[in-house]
């Protein structure tokens, strides 16, 4: 006996549904596109404009903080001018009255040339430099004085704009 060849039957199912057509599914995944392009837009647009915002105060702030430094560079500025202004006038007063101390030394050192030829005796010599002496150092000292006043002068006044500039610098900058 032969055997006779099973026939396989395949099982029928039931009939598929019919495709979705295509142009359903593109409209579909367009609209899910943009319903995610909706929702990312909003957060974005908040992320851009609060770093816009941040970028235009830090913009505005160092503008502020140059303004303000360009300022104070000017104030500075000003100040050693002034100050070198009023050091330049104090040593010309200074040289000027160093000039007049040596004009009137030499004038008095001629005077005691002129009287010390004219003396007849060595005891007078003595006497006449023993004078010419103690008035020398007493117009030396006085001259140092009217110089060490004029320097002290010089230098107070050219110190005093740039102390009020540093003292008017540290109480803005604290």
């Amino acid at each position: 006996m032969a055997a006779s060849p099973k026939k396989t039957t395949v099982p029928q199912t039931a009939p598929a549904a019919p495709a979705e057509p295509l142009s359903d599914v593109v409209t579909q995944a367009a609209e899910n596109a943009a319903e995610v392009v909706e929702a990312t837009v909003e957060p974005v647009a908040g992320m851009q404009e609060s770093v816009r915002a941040a970028l235009e105060k830090g913009v505005a702030e160092s503008r502020a903080a140059f303004v303000k430094a360009k300022v104070s560079a000017d104030e500075a500025a000003t100040a050693f001018e002034q100050s070198f202004t009023a050091a330049k006038d104090g040593v010309i007063a200074i040289n000027a009255k160093a000039l007049e101390a040596l004009r009137a030394n030499t004038e008095a050192n001629f005077e005691f040339m002129k009287a010390s030829f004219a003396i007849k005796s060595l005891a007078d010599l003595v006497a006449l430099q023993s004078e010419f002496t103690r008035k020398q150092v007493d117009a030396m000292t006085g001259q140092a004085k009217d110089i060490s006043a004029l320097t002290q002068k010089t230098v107070a006044d050219a110190i005093e704009p740039l102390k009020d500039q540093m003292a008017k610098s540290f109480k803005i900058a604290v």
